[in-house]
């Protein structure tokens, strides 16, 4: 069976703050954890007042600390914004306080725009060494070599497993070449889904970490009891696919009973073919969607966002789908 795994951003609803948004993760964490979903992990995004988790690192820790058994990592890690050695000191610490249950996500885009990423006192050109960076970042977590005269510490010897992450097909030839998983993020930019899953699977190259191709890919799931509430429930995703177009970006907003007199025809056109790997609905719908879905990949494995503005109906939201494919049962 294709795992199933949940992205989180750590979303801040309308009226909410961070701290709300931080406990309704942890929470969330828990119920994915009893319900039997692979992995959990957290994104990097900065200067966005409807994400807490830009502070990744510690997100994960907050997790990790507050379960017991299921993955947690990022989803990912932007290394242009960040030294390989302070990533592998932060991930080497996390692996030391979770052992074997520590993820490492790595993107290439900063996860934000260019004004902040010169607050970030990184240079916009970083992104160009990113294949070296890995390699840098993986060095760090292998065996001290001799005449090493830097390491991290802790990380040296600790193995934690990297992942590429993209949606376009360079990061699928750099996963590739470098024999790592891939995830690939279809939950928000799926045009390139199928060349790029395509083109890692071609190419692939074994390597110390990974014998064979293993694709990840994303999804938006919101599931309801009835397709009526999840389609409702789905507005406030499309009120913020439509916001990021008009450049007016905020806190995640409720939902409403009428999305067609909120987006413009042109609005509507590009924010569903962002969305064009979302399944909405009721148990069996999204079971059905998701499943041709994985069928049409080739999925190892599919990883669940859902940006769902109350707490309780995202809780549930996850309830539905694990429920759906029996994940919690002995497979």
């Amino acid at each position: 069976m294709t795992a199933l795994s949940v992205l989180d951003l750590a979303f801040v609803p309308d009226g909410a703050t961070p701290a709300d948004a931080l406990r309704n993760t942890l929470d969330l964490a828990r119920h994915a954890e009893r319900w039997g979903y692979t992995r959990y992990w957290l994104a990097e995004h900065h200067n966005m007042v409807g994400i807490a988790s830009a502070a990744t690192s510690i997100v994960i820790a907050h997790v990790a600390g507050g379960t017991k058994t299921i993955r947690v990592g990022a989803g990912g890690i932007m290394l242009p914004n960040h030294s390989p050695l302070v990533i592998a000191e932060q991930f080497g610490t996390l692996e030391t306080l979770f052992p074997g249950r520590i993820d490492l996500g790595l993107g290439r885009a900063p996860g934000t725009d260019q004004r902040t990423l010169r607050a970030l006192r990184r240079d916009p050109l970083g992104a160009e060494s990113f294949p070296q960076d890995v390699l840098e970042l993986q060095a760090y977590f292998g065996a001290l070599r001799p005449g090493q005269v830097v390491q991290a510490v802790p990380g040296t010897g600790l193995e934690v497993p990297l992942w590429i992450l993209g949606s376009s097909l360079y990061g699928a030839q750099l996963a590739a070449g470098l024999g790592l998983p891939y995830a690939f993020a279809s939950h928000f930019a799926p045009d390139d889904l199928m060349p790029a899953l395509a083109i890692y699977r071609e190419n692939f190259r074994p390597s110390a970490q990974l014998k064979k191709p293993y694709a990840m890919v994303g999804a938006n799931v919101i599931a309801a009891d009835t397709d009526a509430e999840a389609r409702r429930l789905f507005t406030s995703v499309q009120q913020g696919f439509t916001n990021l177009l008009r450049g007016a970006r905020g806190q995640l907003r409720p939902p409403i009973d009428d999305i067609e007199s909120y987006w413009a025809p042109h609005e509507k056109a590009q924010a569903m073919r962002m969305l064009a790997c979302s399944f909405v609905g009721s148990r069996a719908k999204v079971r059905e969607g998701l499943e041709r879905f994985i069928a049409d990949t080739g999925a190892d494995e599919v990883i669940v966002a859902a940006a769902i503005y109350e707490h309780a109906a995202r809780v549930r939201s996850y309830e539905v789908l694990a429920d759906a494919f029996e994940l919690a049962r002995p497979r």
